[in-house]
């Protein structure tokens, strides 16, 4: 009795091993996530890369929008500023940072960039950003003794598709893409018109 069940056994192994109807499906639900996972990082990636060369935009707009004037208003920076967002379309999963600061050089033998004034604005809130007579830093190559310079940044926390939707990131665990690393760019300009752009009040 022992013998007939185990050539059954071995029966059913060999019919099993030589069976090939249903491969096809097999390897269809193996490969489809992972192909569709390749799908949507490279979807992410190529979107990351043109909201960043987007803000890169934004920063040289608003920087040389200011450096054209010969002097600014508050109201005026936070024009310009919530304008330039607009380049950002359609991007609208997260809000950008822009901020410009008037910086002036010292003539110390050692010189300092000072902060003359700095605005920011953020999904349409705009505040002073750093203090008037701070120092703060600019590359060594900038650092010539008596320039006036305007410095434009624009960043912002890039939102990945698949975690924008609450419901999405609970349903797909994907707490950790909530908001990826800042992106973010920096130019420095200096006045088309005057030797320095002042602005009261800010």
């Amino acid at each position: 009795m022992t013998g007939i069940k185990n050539n059954r056994l071995f029966s059913l192994l060999r019919r099993f091993r030589s069976e090939t109807r249903g491969i096809a499906a097999i390897e269809f639900a193996i490969a489809v996530p992972v192909l569709l996972g390749i799908y949507i990082l490279a979807l992410e990636f190529a979107e990351a890369i043109e909201v960043n060369k987007k803000l890169g935009r934004v920063a040289i707009q608003v920087g040389d929008l200011v450096a054209q004037q010969p002097k600014v208003t508050p109201g005026e920076l936070d024009a310009i500023m919530s304008i330039s967002g607009a380049t950002l379309e359609p991007y609208r999963r997260s809000a950008p940072t822009i901020t410009v600061t008037a910086i002036e050089v010292t003539n110390d033998s050692t010189p300092k960039a000072v902060v003359l004034w700095s605005r920011r604005y953020t999904d349409g809130v705009a505040e002073r950003a750093e203090k008037p007579g701070a120092i703060t830093e600019i590359p060594q190559a900038l650092k010539t003794p008596g320039t006036f310079l305007v410095r434009s940044e624009a960043s912002l926390g890039y939102q990945p598709i698949i975690a924008w939707s609450p419901a999405a990131k609970q349903g797909l665990h994907l707490a950790a893409l909530d908001e990826l690393d800042m992106l973010g760019e920096r130019y420095y300009q200096q006045p088309r018109v005057s030797s320095i752009i002042p602005c009261g009040d800010c």
